[in-house]
């Protein structure tokens, strides 16, 4: 499968990329990670019976990324971390064992009614570990405002969101994507640069990525289009890209990011290391697939999930912006 870069999310990025002030890319040494990468096993779950309620996965999958952001607290660049007889869980991790254990004590956490009067003590009640979830208040409001809409446009289930239209990411407004970022506001990712939108929309990729990746091979949910499917613009992947010396910040931002200081939402510095991390995922996985044979091929969620389960527990300082898109 080929990457589409005439895709919303791609194609919008090239007047940043072809005009980058604060970041560089080494495509020598991006060529020579992707040489690296492509020795990797990227395979999807196998094809079998499925371990797991479908219907469950997806109402969860769809409630994880409603609240996957914010992770690190922004005075003292602490992670959102949770310690247990089960293991050691760190952000977005810490946050879907949490929300299992909810499930698991027949909390209805997954219902729209709930989630659409959900108190500031019902969710500390559930999310409660080293610190306090970064950004909970804006947490609980996006919660409540989900649920709302869900409970007014889809009889509070958001499977009946996910059946009502074509299993495309786009299809002539219809798609996933496009009708997630029309209903929910909360999902609709992208800043303007220059007069420009350029579109990220992390979350609700990440969301559609989850149910693909553990349901496609059971063919019950089967996105049909997952070339137009980028990397997940967060905190994580541009850490990655450092630490691999694809990419270089300026001096400036460098400071900025080691010393914990805000970047704000929709700045210049922000635009440019979230599209550079979409546009160089996506030339990375395009050298991967020139040395894989055509059955080994990979999309670029698949290299995503690679770095970010590598790096996301990593100790190394990542920007910080306070936002509810990641």
């Amino acid at each position: 499968m080929s990457i589409n870069w005439d895709s919303k999310v791609l194609h919008s990025l090239e007047p940043v990329i072809n005009n980058l002030k604060l970041i560089s890319i080494d495509f020598e040494k991006l060529n020579l990670e992707a040489k690296r990468l492509a020795q990797y096993d990227y395979s999807l779950p196998p094809n079998s019976v499925l371990t797991i309620d479908p219907e469950v996965h997806i109402r969860k999958t769809m409630l994880i990324n409603t609240l996957n952001f914010a992770f690190t607290d922004f005075e003292t660049s602490t992670k959102y971390q949770l310690k247990n007889t089960d293991g050691e869980f760190s952000d977005t991790d810490a946050m879907v064992y949490q929300i299992n254990k909810a499930i698991e004590q027949e909390v209805p956490i997954l219902d729209g009614s709930y989630m659409a009067t959900i108190t500031e003590e019902q969710f500390h009640k559930i999310f409660s570990a080293n610190i306090s979830m970064p950004m909970h208040l804006e947490k609980i409001r996006t919660l409540n405002e989900v649920g709302e809409i869900l409970c007014k446009e889809f009889n509070g289930d958001w499977l009946n969101f996910i059946t009502s239209g074509p299993k495309k990411l786009y299809h002539e407004g219809e798609g996933l994507i496009e009708r997630l970022i029309l209903h929910f506001k909360r999902f609709d990712d992208f800043s303007n640069y220059n007069n420009h939108s350029v579109y990220f929309l992390k979350l609700a990729q990440l969301a559609y990525w989850g149910i693909h990746r553990e349901l496609s091979s059971s063919n019950y949910f089967f996105i049909e289009d997952m070339e137009n499917m980028t990397a997940f613009a967060d905190y994580i992947i541009p850490v990655a890209l450092d630490q691999m010396d694809i990419t270089s910040y300026s001096p400036g931002l460098s400071k900025k990011i080691s010393q914990g200081e805000l970047i704000e939402k929709d700045s210049l510095e922000e635009i440019e290391i979230r599209a550079v991390t979409l546009f160089v995922t996506a030339k990375l996985t395009e050298e991967i697939n020139k040395l894989k044979a055509q059955e080994e091929k990979i999309i670029i969620p698949q290299l995503d999930f690679r770095l970010w389960t590598e790096f996301h527990a990593n100790d190394e300082p990542h920007h910080l912006t306070k936002t509810t898109m990641y």
